[in-house]
């Protein structure tokens, strides 16, 4: 694969993004092993900007491995400070699949305050279904459809 390239503004970008993260791969004394590439690439196609820890002394071996990288997996080498690396690689887009909203069951939590003047309210967790809603006061009550206006009901 081809390593991209970056422009000024866009590296010095991704710099002050990448600032805050913590490694998430570690390349160890045998350099750059096929699980490294491996662990790399899923790391990038999950979070597109990463940094890397390298355990090596030469700065040269460092530079050279962060070229590799970037080369190797298709990806743009940001920045080489010390013992981090760290690259980039624009996330591939994820199509959503089109469920029908509201169909699964989930759990919803309903905070009842007692008649009899008990200070404390309580904690309810209750399945609302797919044809259910839950009301304001907190009652479960099935979903209507709603009133469709006169106007469109004509362009229809």
């Amino acid at each position: 694969m081809q390593a991209l390239t970056l422009t000024p503004a866009q590296r010095k970008a991704l710099r002050a993004q990448a600032h805050h993260l913590d490694p998430v791969v570690s390349i160890g004394a045998d350099g750059l092993t096929a699980g490294v590439l491996k662990e790399a690439d899923a790391a990038l196609a999950a979070h597109g900007l990463i940094k890397l820890r390298m355990f090596s002394d030469q700065r040269d071996q460092r530079e050279a491995a962060l070229r590799e990288l970037a080369e190797r997996l298709g990806a743009a080498a940001v920045q080489h400070i010390g013992k981090l690396l760290v690259l980039w690689r624009p996330r591939p887009a994820v199509a959503k699949a089109a469920a029908p909203a509201g169909a699964a069951p989930r759990v919803v939590r309903i905070l009842k305050f007692p008649k009899s003047g008990h200070p404390r309210p309580q904690i309810q967790k209750v399945t609302v279904y797919g044809n259910q809603r839950v009301t304001a006061g907190g009652s479960i009550k099935r979903a209507k459809a709603r009133p469709v206006s006169r106007k469109k009901q004509a362009l229809d």
